[in-house]
């Protein structure tokens, strides 16, 4: 399969929304969960994304009360001067809601596969995630998310006719939950060292969108969980506004730090721009590129 590009300008502000890079430590280091989205989605269909989705109107309600950490916590951790403080806190609640829709995983919960299986049960009938935790008597654990960038879709979107604003985390996967994807939305989900999904991409295995390429190149440099939460607090999210431009009659994506992008400072080590070719996104410089 290969991504479509778009090149319709979107006048519709971007969607928040947000999304997480659920790490565990396998037996050869760092692994991320994919999910692939089923080929019929309206939004990148059978590539493999990480799981996620925009912001609810219910993500944005819960009571202060029933937090793990203080709201002003969830908003200080995002560190964007005039963002309201429950816009951060619902993103964070987007965050651990769609993973549990989209993968069966209780971030932040310890307390397995019964627990599991009891908000499963709630949430189908069409209680609210929020509220069902409460009434279990678990609180939202905001804590277990930690920022690692904020990607804003361009008002020319390469992979897609809708614009975004997703805010990226990182958290642990619980030791004690199993994997269960959406039948829904996806058709599978599967633990992937970093550096395997990039060169399953490369060989034309797999289908990524450019941020999943660009952010699985960060992963990729780190030896295990430890070391990604390290370097996920050790630092303010990155803020990527893609600039795209069409060059030789390909669509280029440059980066912060790329010559062609209003950005001096490079947001990571890398490369700063990806390239349409072979039907798919590519680094100058190939896969070597993307693994540093």
């Amino acid at each position: 399969m290969s991504i479509a590009i778009n090149s319709d300008e979107v006048l519709t502000p971007p969607v928040p929304s947000a999304t997480v890079m659920v790490l565990r430590d396998g037996p050869a280091g760092l692994q991320v969960l994919l999910v692939r989205r089923h080929g019929n989605s309206g939004v990148l269909g059978g590539v493999h994304v990480f799981p996620g989705g925009k912001l609810d109107a219910a993500d944005r309600l819960v009571e202060p009360a029933t937090l793990d950490r203080p709201l002003s916590a969830s908003l200080a951790a995002l560190g964007e001067p005039g963002l309201a403080a429950d816009i951060a806190l619902g993103l964070h609640v987007a965050a651990l809601r769609e993973t549990f829709e989209e993968c069966g995983l209780l971030l932040g919960q310890a307390q397995g596969a019964g627990l599991v299986a009891r908000v499963r049960e709630q949430t189908a009938a069409g209680t609210a995630f929020p509220t069902v935790l409460q009434g279990l008597g678990l609180r939202m654990p905001t804590a277990c998310l930690v920022p690692w960038s904020r990607w804003v879709t361009p008002r020319v979107p390469s992979v897609s006719n809708k614009r975004f604003d997703t805010r990226f985390f990182v958290a642990v996967a619980p030791d004690d939950q199993v994997v269960e994807h959406c039948a829904h939305e996806a058709t599978e989900a599967v633990w992937q060292s970093p550096r395997v999904a990039l060169e399953r991409y490369w060989a034309g295995e797999i289908d990524l969108a450019p941020p999943q390429i660009m952010s699985l190149s960060q992963l990729s440099a780190l030896a295990d969980v430890s070391q990604a939460l390290a370097a996920a607090r050790s630092r303010p999210p990155a803020l990527i506004e893609p600039e795209p431009f069409d060059e030789d009659g390909r669509r280029v994506i440059c980066y912060p730090g790329d010559p062609r992008h209003s950005i001096v400072a490079p947001a990571w080590p890398g490369p700063t721009r990806l390239v349409h070719r072979n039907q798919r996104f590519e680094p100058e410089g190939g896969l070597a590129a993307l693994l540093g």
